[in-house]
């Protein structure tokens, strides 16, 4: 099993920054190499994809709407992922998840695991 645990979101500005952390735990993350993902859900809209690290943090990928803007980065020593977010916007205002899913080409992992969520809000 794969526990994971998001905290760092908040209140912050348009054209300010976050840093979302996602700390995992649970024998099977480390022992599967598994990739780690964020995706987000604003109210009313289905969840979406925001982006993906493989273990080794050598395949990324990012949605179109944040590529320049955020970067996800993890510490497999500490087990946490990270999610730097610069020059928010409203429309970035969502519940953040962390997910984790079996190493597979970065385009193509099932996310299998998901935290409870954190929610972001940037004010205009």
């Amino acid at each position: 099993q794969v526990q994971l645990v998001e905290s760092g979101g908040g209140l912050v500005q348009a054209g300010g920054s976050l840093r979302l952390s996602c700390a995992a735990s649970g024998h099977t993350f480390s022992s599967y190499a598994m990739t780690m993902g964020w995706f987000r859900q604003a109210p009313g809209k289905e969840r979406e994809f925001v982006a993906g690290i493989s273990w080794s943090g050598n395949s990324i990928n990012y949605a179109d709407s944040v590529k320049g803007r955020f970067t996800i980065s993890r510490d497999n020593t500490k087990h946490t992922g990270y999610l730097q977010m610069n020059s928010l916007k409203p429309e970035d205002t969502a519940v953040y998840y962390c997910a984790a899913g079996a190493a597979a080409p970065i385009r193509a992992v099932q996310y299998n695991y998901w935290g409870q969520g954190t929610q972001v809000t940037v004010s205009s």
